[in-house]
């Protein structure tokens, strides 16, 4: 399951732009409870556009695709200037009037994991994307939120008929009849969703259920227990992940989604897709900031290639 290789991949994100501030905390409090916090700072994020940060970063093109908040709005201006500054292009973003852009509270502890609080207007759903032409011409590759499906289904079974992978972040349950789960080239599951989805707690006989539904490659990220997935025997396999010092946990799956995306549209195979997309969520993890704290491609390949000494 390889694919041509493309240098510097063009990849398509779908998803809806969140602001987050982000608190550093000593413990999460208990209900009825305050509590200082020793650092305060407002990124945005969202799986696509953390994933879109990622590739940018470890040697693709993004673009951001998906519905956002009013154009007047201070979040809107906001984001966009963010996603400027890391070279991604935004015009495929859809303000929707009258709405308010997702706003997250993270709370991020001593051991880096973070405890999260959003909103999101569930209006947002009834976006109008551009047309598939639009969206996929110069596409090698789409990266996708889950929770995008309602409206973004057809755009990715177009995609799939035009030979272009699509890669889905899956964080949350979905239905076992979802389109998206047989309109895709690349499922990667959370363990909670795959479990949620599947209505197993066993993360083989998960995988198992989920793929027998579908032609998709499916896999489910771990954590530091690392990533599980089939081959194309449907037998499993496992990609350790890399042990380091955790400070922030916010935006490390996105990453992994981001650099696995690159990885694959670049031409590598899986194995060496998942090793990389590990490596750069990892070295995310030794930093704060969310996905804004992801490494370079060459801080990645520098630690690819210290590993392998």
């Amino acid at each position: 399951m390889t694919q041509t290789a493309k240098p510097h991949p063009r990849v398509l994100c779908i998803g809806i732009p969140v602001r987050d501030l982000t608190f550093r905390i000593e413990a999460v409090p208990g209900r009825g409870y305050k509590v200082p916090a020793s650092a305060y700072q407002e990124i945005c994020g969202g799986n696509a556009l953390n994933a879109a940060i990622g590739i940018a970063r470890l040697g693709g093109t993004a673009r951001m695709c998906g519905p956002m908040g009013d154009k007047d709005e201070a979040a809107a201006t906001f984001i966009f200037d963010k996603l400027a500054e890391e070279g991604i292009a935004t015009s495929e973003l859809v303000h929707m009037p009258g709405l308010v852009t997702p706003i997250s509270a993270v709370l991020v502890d001593p051991t880096g994991e973070r405890t999260i609080v959003t909103f999101r207007d569930p209006k947002l759903w009834d976006v109008e994307l551009p047309s598939a032409d639009e969206l996929l011409a110069d596409c090698d590759a789409i990266m996708i939120e889950s929770r995008c499906a309602s409206f973004a289904t057809p755009l990715c079974a177009e995609a799939r008929k035009r030979d272009i992978p699509v890669v889905v972040d899956i964080d949350s349950a979905m239905s076992l009849n979802q389109g998206l789960l047989t309109a895709s080239s690349h499922l990667i599951f959370s363990a909670e969703a795959l479990h949620a989805t599947a209505g197993i707690e066993d993360d083989e006989a998960s995988l198992k259920k989920v793929a027998a539904l579908t032609h998709a490659f499916v896999a489910v990220t771990r954590g530091p227990k690392g990533t599980l997935w089939l081959d194309d025997k449907q037998q499993f396999q496992e990609t350790p992940a890399y042990p380091v010092h955790v400070v922030d946990t916010l935006g490390a799956g996105d990453i992994f989604h981001g650099g696995f995306a690159v990885a694959f549209s670049e031409g590598q195979d899986i194995p060496s897709a998942l090793r990389f997309a590990s490596a750069a969520a990892a070295l995310k993890c030794t930093r704060p900031g969310g996905a804004f704290a992801c490494p370079s491609r060459a801080e990645v390949e520098a630690f690819l290639a210290e590993k392998a000494k």
